[in-house]
This record gives structure tokens, C-alpha cells and sequence, in this order.
């Protein structure tokens, strides 16, 4: 593919987010990209929303898989695009997913036309941003079937010039957790607060304490996060709230950590069932594990990626953002690397606009480090 094909896919796909496991129109364009490239070393499987495609190599001695992760996220766009802005409204391709799609499409149409001396496997995965689509799809038969030795994935990076690529050996990306809290007391007349229970004032109550976690009950030399993103509770200004629900995510790094802030969570809020008089749920979502890059691989990857004239690398510190991928690094050896888009807005910014001059700088950079191998 030219650099003109890649961009018209990108921005294809940037015009159709979905959600974790409702990716139907991504897979079916995904499946059309496909089936225009040579076939005859090409093996397609559906796997949910998802796909994997399987590059027959000519002398194979083992399985390289190289993961992009597919759907979107529910926010609405506020780019300056103009031609190519989401067309599902609420809906956006904020976290880079359409390029990660896009330069995995552009390294198979490299492959379909140069058969590779070992076997590559691409795996376009549903449901990274929720509820979780690698752990699934590690169970599945269709990927046991096709079980990589080696695998590796990318992220783009706003806040690196394109042709930057960084990552480090070891944990890259924290362990999270996301957290949903809802209580449930009596509502009322807001003039007789005593005939009620109040859930504002005991969601209120607890947020506070939530704070509390990480300053006081975790190792000051290990690292935590407990951010709460959602407080709701009632209906009208005159009505005392009979229901309240907090949401919100965990980040450690440690997963002994994980435990003793979810312990400690569970505390607090049991000592708010108690003193609010009230009844209270938790459910902590989805849990990703951390990623973490093996070293031989990782390696492997800084090493030559250093030798590269027109790629600049930089040492990467860890960072409490969460990625499935970490599911398949328990398992499989391998990494993950940020790639840099060039834009002032982050991930997950409404107005994110990555310099699509990183899609063929980084399609041409795995095309030649899978020769290397």
C-alpha cells in the first residue's frame, strides 16, 4: 500500500468508532481491506467482532504476531476535521485505535505481496478499552490454534515527534482496575432530611475517604492511583437522593497493590453502609493486568531500533495507563513501544489529531525490523 491508500484507510476508519465487541462495521471494512490483497499466503479467522490472519511463511521456525487493537471509545469528537469526522455521534476513535488498525494493515499488504521466512500472525482485537477482549480471545480455540512464540503491539504517543518510538524492558503499563460504587438509602422531602437517608451526602462522604487510600495505606516508595471520573445521585434540588453511584479506576503498580487498595475500598465502604444507614454494591469492572515487556524481545527491538538513521529512541518511564496487551505478555513473550503522533492533546481528548505522517514512518520501520528477526 501507498502512503495515499494508508491514509484514506485511516481516516475511513476514523469515521467509524464502536464500542468493545459492537465493532461490526470496523471488522466487515477491515475483511474488505483484506480481500483485495493477494491471497495465497493469507488465512483469515473471525473471532468475535475481531479477526486473525495468519501469513504462511516459507521456511518457518516459529510464529511472530504482531496485535492492533480495534474499537473506540464513547466521546464526542471535537476535531477540526473536516471530512472525515466520527459519523456515530457520541462516538470517537480517541486513543489512536484507527492508526494502530491502519499500520497493521499496512505491514499484512507488505506480506501478502513478500511471503516472510516465518509465519506472521496479525490479530486485529475487539474490546481493548472494555469490558477486555485479550483474555477472551488468549482462551479462544481459533487463537490456540494459530499460538504465537513472539508478539508485540505499539501506542501512539501524543506527546512525541513522529519518528519517535520509545518503550523499556520490564512493566510499561500499571495494573488497573475500573470501579463502580452504588448506594442505596431512603430518599425524601429535602425539608425532612431526618425522615430520609441521604446518598449525595454519603457518596460525598466517601469520595473524600477514597482520597485517603493511596496517601495513607500505600507503600510511599511503590506507586497508586484511585481516581473517581463520575458522581450521581438524585433527581431534583428539593428531593434527598435515594440512590447514589460513584465510578471511577485503579492503577498500581504492583498487583499486590491492586489488593490492598480493592481491601481497603471495601472497608470504607462498609464503614458508609454503617453510617449512612444505607446499602452499598462494588464491582470492579474490568481488570487489566500490567504490561510487561520481556527482555530478549524488548532488546531486540531498542537495539535495532537505535540503528535505525531516521527513527530517534527514547527511554520510556512506566506509566499508570492500562492496556489488555498485558494479557498476552503473561504469556507470550514479547513488547509493546509508544509511537510518537506529534499532537498537543492527549489520549482521550475530545480534539486528538495524531500527524498521520506516523503511519508509513512506522509501517516501513516493522516491515523492516520482522526482516531483521
Amino acid at each position: 500500500m501507498n502512503v495515499d491508500q494508508l491514509i484514506t484507510i485511516r481516516r475511513d476508519l476514523h469515521q467509524i468508532p464502536e464500542i468493545g465487541f459492537n465493532e461490526i462495521k470496523t471488522q466487515t471494512y477491515l475483511l474488505n481491506v483484506i480481500q483485495t490483497l493477494s491471497q495465497d499466503f493469507l488465512e483469515v479467522k473471525k473471532w468475535k467482532t475481531g479477526l486473525l490472519v495468519k501469513v504462511a511463511g516459507s521456511n518457518p521456525k516459529n510464529v511472530l504476531a504482531y496485535r492492533a487493537d480495534i474499537d473506540g471509545l464513547p466521546i464526542k469528537e471535537k476535531t477540526n476535521y473536516k471530512d472525515f469526522q466520527s459519523t456515530h455521534e457520541g462516538f470517537m476513535h480517541a486513543c489512536g485505535h484507527d492508526f494502530h488498525m491502519t499500520i497493521a494493515l499496512g505491514v499484512l499488504s507488505h506480506y501478502a505481496e513478500n511471503q516472510p521466512e516465518n509465519h506472521l500472525l496479525f490479530i486485529f482485537q475487539p474490546a481493548e478499552e472494555g469490558p477486555g477482549g485479550a483474555e477472551p480471545m488468549l482462551r479462544s480455540e481459533e487463537f490456540r490454534e494459530w499460538w504465537p512464540d513472539e508478539i508485540m503491539a505499539l501506542h501512539i504517543a501524543p506527546e512525541y515527534p513522529v519518528g519517535t518510538i520509545s518503550t523499556k524492558t520490564g512493566m510499561l503499563f500499571a495494573n488497573t482496575s475500573e470501579l463502580f460504587i452504588t448506594l442505596k438509602g431512603k430518599g425524601g422531602h429535602a425539608a425532612y432530611p431526618h425522615h430520609a437517608n441521604d446518598m449525595v451526602v454519603a457518596a460525598s462522604h466517601l469520595v473524600t475517604q477514597l482520597q485517603s487510600i493511596v496517601a495513607r495505606n500505600v507503600n510511599p516508595l511503590d506507586a497508586g492511583v484511585v481516581t473517581i471520573g463520575v458522581i450521581k445521585g438524585g433527581t431534583k434540588q428539593n428531593i434527598i437522593a435515594e440512590e447514589a453511584t460513584i465510578e471511577g479506576t485503579i492503577r498500581t503498580k504492583s498487583i499486590e497493590t491492586m489488593s490492598i487498595i480493592k481491601s481497603r475500598i471495601e472497608q470504607l465502604v462498609q464503614g458508609v453502609e454503617v453510617g449512612f444507614m444505607c446499602s452499598a454494591t462494588i464491582d470492579y469492572g474490568a481488570n487489566y493486568c500490567q504490561v510487561y515487556n520481556e527482555e530478549i524481545t524488548t532488546n531486540h527491538f531498542i537495539e535495532f531500533t537505535k540503528r535505525q538513521s531516521n527513527a530517534t529512541f527514547v527511554a520510556s518511564p512506566e506509566a499508570m495507563t492500562g492496556e489488555d496487551f498485558g494479557y498476552f505478555l503473561e504469556q507470550i513473550p514479547g513488547f509493546m513501544f509508544w509511537l510518537g503522533v506529534s499532537c498537543e492533546y492527549g489520549l482521550h481528548d475530545a480534539r486528538l489529531e495524531p500527524d498521520e505522517g506516523a503511519i508509513p514512518f512506522a509501517v516501513t520501520h516493522l516491515i523492516n525490523f520482522i526482516d531483521s528477526k
